[in-house]
């Protein structure tokens, strides 16, 4: 369980060169948070206890009209008519672990898994995808349910920062996603050309899922996914006392969405036919 803190700090400067998992610690500085955007900003829900900082509130959409089903990025004709989808069995969690051994680092500086805890974890990343290695902590934020509500999750919140299509705040118990860090000097997702609805792979074990990524976190942690997220891949999803201590690769692939953000069975394709991609490069 993570420690609640009210101090949030960025992490190291840039990394110079490729290296590998895990490199040494640098000291963080301090630095300012920017704005996700221009115009009235969401508010912030509340401190989070075990993930340090403020979490955002609801993105607005900034993408006015229709949008087909399911929207990725090249390739994605090929994809909604199901090519090369499922031809050869799963893509292997050895195969896709393989393909990210090595890290180019992408961010500015390094994350930490828990509050107090060395920041260490940085974001890489290659042409089609960024990731990190962390740990997870169960997100039991958005539609109240059995699960996921004020009485299972002290710090539960009825919000995500993106939406479902009916405008009603992501199911945790139900949808599988991943929490990307709010924007920082540290690192900005929406520079990778990763957003709401982008697909991420989600490897523990030999286990390969897929997901959404559908909230933002505090700035200076990472490592955290929803609960039917870390139930799928076999982790307690319990959010007072559950989640995975390490071991966790998150990949998520530029310029990738599922529209709408709830289905499933989308991400569940698009994701399998990325992965196989990724890690056939």
């Amino acid at each position: 369980m993570r420690v609640q803190s009210l101090t949030l700090v960025a992490a190291s400067a840039a990394l110079l060169a490729p290296t590998t998992f895990p490199g040494a610690s640098p000291q963080p500085r301090p630095g300012p948070q920017i704005q996700l955007r221009s115009g009235p900003q969401p508010q912030a829900d509340p401190v989070r206890a075990g993930r340090s900082g403020h979490r955002i509130g609801p993105v607005p959409r900034s993408r006015p009209g229709p949008v087909p089903p399911t929207r990725t990025g090249p390739g994605s004709e090929a994809g909604a008519r199901g090519e090369d989808s499922g031809r050869e069995g799963p893509v292997r969690a050895e195969d896709l672990l393989d393909k990210v051994r090595d890290c180019d680092p992408v961010s500015n500086g390094r994350y930490r898994t828990d509050a107090g805890a060395p920041a260490d974890i940085p974001v890489c990343g290659t042409e089609d995808a960024v990731y990190w290695k962390a740990d997870l902590d169960v997100d039991c934020d958005g539609r109240p349910g059995d699960l996921c509500n004020s009485s299972t999750d002290p710090y539960f919140t009825p919000a995500t920062a993106y939406a479902q299509s009916d405008g009603r705040p992501l199911d945790a118990e139900s949808l599988p996603y991943v929490v990307v860090p709010q924007p920082s000097d540290i690192w900005d997702h929406r520079e990778h050309d990763v957003q709401g609805g982008s697909v991420a792979a989600v490897v523990h074990g030999d286990r390969v899922r897929y997901a959404v990524v559908g909230d933002i976190g505090p700035r200076d942690l990472i490592g955290e996914a929803s609960y039917a997220a870390a139930q799928s891949l076999g982790i307690p999803a319990d959010p007072h006392g559950g989640g995975a201590a390490s071991g966790v690769t998150y990949i998520v692939f530029k310029d990738s969405e599922v529209e709408p953000i709830e289905d499933k069975d989308a991400a569940e394709e698009t994701g399998e036919r990325l992965a196989r991609e990724f890690a056939g490069d």
